[in-house]
């Protein structure tokens, strides 16, 4: 395959520069002067770094990530039977690469650090499935469950809890909307449990948490029962105003964006029941209702 360049030939100045892709040479079209012998392809090479060799083929491998208990930085011998010139390898060969590929498995875990970090990565790419959270959110999960390891918090404690917390904790600090409800649910583990070591986190690693805005939270509850956008936008209206006047100061961002999600279905005269929102945002009606008494009494509507 040739293709031109609008490049004219630095020798003869008529012809225009030739490149031909199969054998790499550069050549001007006139006179057959060559400029370059090899080219460097541009196009990604035909290889792939996972771990099946199925995935996207690329130039470079996969970028390392703090998910993984070697953080990708450990090498494999290549599943392919084939030699280096690709012709298939003997019996008596493959059943050598076959044992010499279970001993470097076995060798990347050999350390008690590894296996903690195999299970409580499997935990965390479970979890990452069930709450749906963003790649980011579980590598400051696997980052702040690291720093709990290197102070030595994981031992005589449950790896599950332990990683359920430090999720909890990067959803908090990235702001991400997940609550200890939604947590409890995908971890299975107690909220009182997952509490108690987010407690420790915060206390041993000095974590500096954010306070959960509770506008983040309207959309949440609003996507759940199909609340209208215009109802919506009032909602975060309510919300502003209650922050302005310190009313949602030691609040239950849930309840408070529950309540006002209600107060502004009252308002835009949309058919939804304390019950419904109440489900949708794991509060009890109870709640919806104080909330929704302190902030119409508060902002006089």
């Amino acid at each position: 395959m040739v293709s031109k360049t609008k490049e004219l030939c630095p020798r003869c100045a008529q012809g225009k520069l030739v490149t031909d892709n199969e054998s790499g040479e550069m050549f001007c079209s006139k006179c057959g002067f060559v400029i370059t012998e090899k080219l460097q392809e541009a196009g990604p090479e035909w290889r792939s770094f996972t771990q099946d060799e199925h995935g996207d083929r690329a130039r470079a491998g996969a970028p390392t990530s703090l998910t993984m208990h070697d953080m990708g930085l450990a090498t494999i011998i290549n599943p392919v039977n084939k030699d280096a010139s690709g012709r298939p390898l003997t019996a008596s060969m493959k059943s050598t690469i076959e044992r010499l590929r279970t001993w470097d498995s076995r060798s990347q875990v050999h350390e008690p650090v590894d296996r903690n970090f195999r299970q409580a990565f499997s935990e965390l790419n479970r979890l990452k499935d069930k709450l749906a959270i963003s790649d980011a959110v579980i590598e400051k999960a696997a980052y702040i469950y690291r720093k709990a390891l290197d102070k030595g918090l994981v031992r005589g404690r449950s790896i599950s809890a332990l990683m359920a917390s430090a999720l909890y904790a990067a959803c908090r600090d990235t702001e991400t909307p997940r609550n200890l409800k939604d947590v409890e649910q995908a971890a299975n583990i107690k909220r009182k449990d997952i509490a108690r070591c987010y407690r420790l986190l915060v206390k041993e690693l000095d974590l500096k948490m954010p306070v959960t805005d509770s506008i983040q939270c309207v959309a949440r509850i609003a996507s759940r029962i199909g609340i209208a956008e215009k109802t919506k936008r009032y909602a975060v209206k309510v919300l502003k105003k209650a922050q302005e006047n310190e009313v949602s100061a030691g609040k239950d961002p849930m309840g408070l964006a529950a309540a006002a999600l209600y107060l502004s279905c009252v308002k835009n005269g949309e058919d939804k029941t304390q019950r419904d929102i109440a489900e949708a945002a794991n509060v009890t009606e109870v709640t919806i209702r104080n909330r929704y008494k302190g902030l119409k009494e508060s902002l006089e509507l």
